[in-house]
């Protein structure tokens, strides 16, 4: 059996005490200061040596794990992946690991999660929410530190990152009111979480402010489990047998790809019959013979201040919660016919 490596090894192996090996494995190097050459060097015997430190002896001397839990609404999403990866690299860089996982936007798989990251001792959670799950975040925050990002509860005091829903959605509606466009549609979720009703609710008032009278039958719905036959459903009532809309708005970048393939397979020309924007960025959009006009969320900056929000939490630096509002952006392509 291999014998295991000490502090003491990797002090004796570069040759300065082990109080200085502990500064930089603990990423303190700054406060000891210790001069880039020899973190550099430190990092680097660590790994030679195969240096495994003892997480639960040091757990229960700092009463920390050093790790985060961040759940999400599906990993698989390019929206989520993307934040994840960005929390996850902001989070390494303060010394914390992060664990995540996806609930799928299943209230009993968010309880789930909640339950296995706290009997992992989490120092802090970086919740997505689902719907329904007020009362799971409402318990949680009571026990340790919750950062949620994307979207919130109105009702429910808690440290949150988003963005400015109602104002982008506007924003991008009378961008395309502005291209001429008077027949607009929008396809989001049959939900009631807030960010959605934000979106609708600018949406409208895009419409109204620009004398545009809104039509029952322009916003489509569809549901997070059926995806895709939902968007075919629902299109076919203002795609065929004749276009009844001369625009559409997505609220989510999978329902704008469900819709691309809808509308690809009608023959419908983006944007000469129909113009379109989505929310959020995807590389399919980049693959589309119209590149999509979309709505940016600025995810590094929701990324990093969800992670400097918990990290103050978990430091005890923070008194009041925090809601945070990124400033989104339109990100201006053909298929908007701008």
């Amino acid at each position: 059996m291999n014998k295991k490596v000490l502090l003491k090894d990797i002090a004796d192996y570069v040759g300065v005490s082990t109080a200085l090996v502990s500064y930089v494995i603990n990423n303190r190097e700054k406060e000891a200061r210790v001069s880039p050459q020899m973190t550099k060097k430190i990092r680097k015997a660590v790994i030679k040596l195969n240096y495994q430190p003892n997480l639960i002896a040091k757990s229960l001397k700092s009463g920390k794990t050093n790790t985060i839990g961040l759940i999400v609404a599906d990993i698989s999403n390019p929206f989520f992946s993307s934040i994840a990866r960005i929390i996850e690299d902001e989070a390494r860089k303060l010394g914390y690991v992060v664990i995540f996982g996806s609930s799928d936007e299943s209230a009993e798989n968010s309880q789930m999660l909640i339950d296995v990251f706290l009997n992992r001792q989490v120092d802090a959670f970086i919740i997505a929410p689902a719907e329904h799950t007020q009362n799971q975040i409402k318990g949680l925050k009571n026990k340790v530190p919750v950062v949620l990002i994307d979207r919130y509860f109105p009702s429910l005091e808690t440290d949150c990152v988003h963005i400015d829903n109602f104002q982008a959605a506007y924003k991008a509606v009378e961008h395309l009111i502005k291209n001429g466009r008077k027949k607009i549609a929008m396809m989001t979720y049959n939900t009631n979480l807030e960010h959605f009703s934000e979106r609708k609710n600018g949406y409208k008032a895009a419409l109204k402010a620009n004398g545009i009278n809104f039509k029952t039958g322009w916003l489509k719905e569809a549901s997070f489990g059926n995806i895709a036959e939902d968007v075919e459903r629902e299109f076919k009532n203002i795609l065929q047998p004749q276009l009844k809309v001369d625009a559409l708005f997505f609220a989510t970048n999978t329902l704008a790809v469900a819709g691309l393939k809808i509308i690809n397979q009608l023959g419908i020309k983006v944007p000469h019959d129909l113009a379109i924007v989505s929310f959020d960025e995807s590389d399919v959009f980049d693959f589309f013979y119209s590149p999509l006009t979309y709505v940016s969320q600025s995810l590094a900056e929701i990324g990093k201040e969800a992670v400097k929000l918990a990290i103050d939490r978990i430091n005890n630096n923070a008194k009041k919660c925090t809601s945070i509002i990124i400033h989104p952006k339109l990100i201006l392509r053909k298929s908007s016919g701008f």
